[in-house]
């Protein structure tokens, strides 16, 4: 009874402070209760990194640790980020000692934060070590203590409600569920308009006698001026069409004056008399105007003045286009009225294809100049698409020269591989300037990029796993391309130089994939038969264009030396390029090596076979590409032929030794061995 009296009179003190015009402060919420296990688990941690610190005591006691349980286990091995646990003396653990000075200077992490916010299973929650450990519901959450009223605090929070004076005749109020907060946007967060977007581009132009072309297009009205219209071929086309048939049209020459009125009703620092007066002033003087009247429209008569009219002359252009968006038609319009063409890179193919309806030919060309300065794996595509539709050479050219050379480094790894059509991708890998690393880098590309069609609807790129297994799903009795619904990518793989694929492993992936049909791998490994019992002779092989193995590989940083080892038939070459002191100067050039040459590898000496003879006759031909200055240049030594032999005079080929090259370079060795 006395605790209810005081409770009594401490709402009666609060609802009589409320009563003289004093703000009413309900009592906080009650602190969330921890249990006594979960504060000493809470203090352990974060005393252990202090206590490790100190050392060893005076009486070589180690300091005391939190017991171990199933509900409070002590990590012995812990993140850079996380606190060091163990209060036991590092002695000489160096690791341990910058662990536990970092953990005293970092703030608590999201596991630290859970452990004090009872979230995890060393607090309140199923701390039983008896029971297995159940991860928290919904219900649960639901019920922390730090969210939930326990009874006596939900009586006295209703009982205080129930002593604030309240109007008679009504029920008393009731503790009603907290409503959501309700998510606040300020307009102006808000996106822009494509009317918005013409405007800020538009905005440095001030005519004094107001827009003379109402332009009707992608059902927006589009407010023009005559003399900069001049710079689209359509617009003034028809513009001449429409000179005979003006049409008056009404409007506000000044933005601000269309907006007055709503201005001042929605402003406060406006008079309630004043707002009155213009609220009236916006009726009409129609008989419901005494009920509450009638809002105006913007074009009505009574807000113009004939000062403020002109005679305007109405466009309409309809764009069938899907690249064409209103916000890209803002901006191509917007353009029309400034020399300096500005466009984002993210816009650009939209802006293009608005550019090209318009006739707007300078646009065209600053789009195009963002395209070629902007080719990656992310849009290299869709320029192309945009390059081909609208007939801008210049991008077209540049997409393919850029697949040519980062198809297989770059593109093969982006989900963006899925976007590049067939007929481009078999223009490109029949391409004489193609780069591969080598013959099975282009297999698994094709690989790729069919399984990415067959599933138009993944969002990431799927590892090489997923690549084997779908196809190694199918069915074993015909190969993919010799079904129906790979029969067109036939001629994909048909581009491949299977000769090149030396390496057993990878013909094994290929056998169990069942991509290509099983005679084309058997008449793979008869030829690296016949050529291992012919001395390496490659007999069936006559054309260097479409039958010598590539090899290649990139310089993209700035190493003074770069070498890759290729083994073929029993003979080992070194591929080298490495650059000449401080200048830009590089050579490239290949040597073969001894069987006991310590370039080559455990497993090459292990598993390879070696070649006994003395000279090999060799075809090859060194090619690099760079770009300088925008430029793209090949250097290529042509068909080479030598006698390599095992001394050190016989045993490299010619150098190819160019200046003023710009990273990456792209080098590529073509390697084939005629009959001997």
């Amino acid at each position: 009874m006395a605790e209810v009296g005081t409770m009594m009179m401490n709402n009666f003190s609060a609802t009589s402070k409320h009563s003289t015009g004093l703000p009413y402060l309900p009592s906080s919420p009650p602190k969330a209760r921890m249990s006594s296990v979960a504060m000493s688990y809470t203090s352990a941690l974060q005393t252990a990194p202090y206590s490790a610190l100190v050392g060893v005591v005076v009486d070589c006691r180690q300091p005391s640790r939190h017991p171990a349980s199933p509900r409070y286990r002590i990590r012995r091995q812990v993140g850079g980020t996380n606190r060091w646990r163990l209060p036991e003396s590092l002695g000489g653990d160096l690791l341990g000692t910058a662990q536990a000075i970092k953990s005293l200077n970092e703030p608590y992490n999201d596991s630290m934060v859970a452990v004090m916010t009872a979230e995890n299973p060393a607090t309140s929650i199923n701390s039983d070590p008896e029971r297995p450990y159940q991860f928290p519901s919904r219900d649960i959450l639901e019920d922390r203590p730090h969210t939930t009223l326990d009874a006596r605090t939900s009586n006295r929070w209703s009982t205080q409600r129930s002593l604030e004076p309240r109007p008679p005749g009504t029920a008393p109020c009731r503790l009603s569920s907290p409503s959501p907060i309700e998510r606040f946007q300020p307009s102006s967060a808000r996106s822009p308009t494509p009317v918005d977007i013409f405007h800020y581009h538009s905005a440095p132009i001030h005519s004094v006698l107001g827009p003379d072309i109402l332009l009707q297009c992608l059902d927006t009205n589009w407010e023009l001026h005559r003399p900069y219209i001049q710079k689209s071929s359509t617009l003034t086309e028809l513009l001449c069409k429409a000179e005979n048939k003006p049409h008056s049209e009404l409007y506000y020459r000044d933005p601000m004056s269309a907006t007055l009125d709503q201005y001042i009703s929605k402003s406060n620092h406006y008079s309630t008399e004043y707002q009155d007066i213009s609220h009236s002033l916006s009726m009409t003087d129609s008989p419901r105007s005494l009920d509450g009247g009638e809002r105006r429209r913007i074009d009505h008569p009574a807000h113009i003045v004939k000062a403020r009219t002109n005679t305007m002359t109405k466009l309409k252009l309809k764009v069938r286009d899907s690249m064409v968006t209103r916000d890209a038609f803002a901006v191509a319009l917007g353009n029309l009225y400034h020399d300096d063409i500005d466009v984002e890179k993210c816009d650009v193919v939209g802006v293009l294809a608005s550019a090209h309806s318009l006739g707007f030919l300078d646009l065209e060309r600053r789009c195009a100049d963002i395209m070629l300065r902007n080719l990656s794996s992310m849009t290299v595509c869709k320029y192309h698409q945009a390059g081909l539709k609208y007939k801008v050479g210049q991008v077209v050219n540049a997409c393919e020269r850029w697949l040519e050379l980062n198809l297989i480094p770059h593109l093969s790894v982006q989900i963006q591989l899925r976007d590049l059509p067939l007929e481009l991708l078999q223009k490109i890998i029949k391409s004489s300037r193609f780069f591969t690393f080598s013959e099975y880098y282009l297999y698994k590309l094709l690989c790729y990029w069919i399984f990415l069609q067959q599933n138009s609807h993944l969002q990431l790129m799927p590892s090489h796993s997923t690549i084997v297994t779908f196809f190694n799903s199918l069915s074993k009795t015909t190969a993919f391309v010799d079904r129906e619904q790979g029969q067109k990518y036939a001629g994909l793989f048909r581009s491949i130089r299977l000769a090149g694929v030396t390496d057993t492993r990878h013909l094994d992936d290929m056998l169990r994939m069942n991509v290509i049909p099983q005679e084309w791998i058997l008449k793979t490994l008869s030829m690296h038969y016949h050529a291992l019992q012919g001395g390496g002779d490659m007999s069936l092989m006559l054309n260097f264009g479409n039958d010598a193995i590539r090899t290649g590989f990139i310089i993209e940083q700035e190493p003074r030396y770069h070498s890759e080892v290729v083994s073929i038939h029993g003979f080992h070459f070194e591929l080298k390029a490495h650059r000449q002191g401080k200048d830009s100067t590089y050579q490239f050039y290949m040597q073969r090596l001894k069987p006991h040459d310590p370039t080559l590898s455990f497993r090459i000496c292990e598993r390879q076979t070696f070649s006994l003879r003395q000279d090999r006759e060799v075809l090859y031909s060194i090619r690099a590409q760079c770009r300088i200055q925008g430029q793209d240049y090949l250097f290529n030594t042509g068909i080479l032929g030598k006698k390599f032999g095992l001394g050190s005079k016989t045993s490299k080929s010619e150098v190819l030794s160019l200046d003023g090259l710009c990273l990456p370079i792209y080098v590529t060795f073509s390697i084939l061995f005629p009959p001997s």
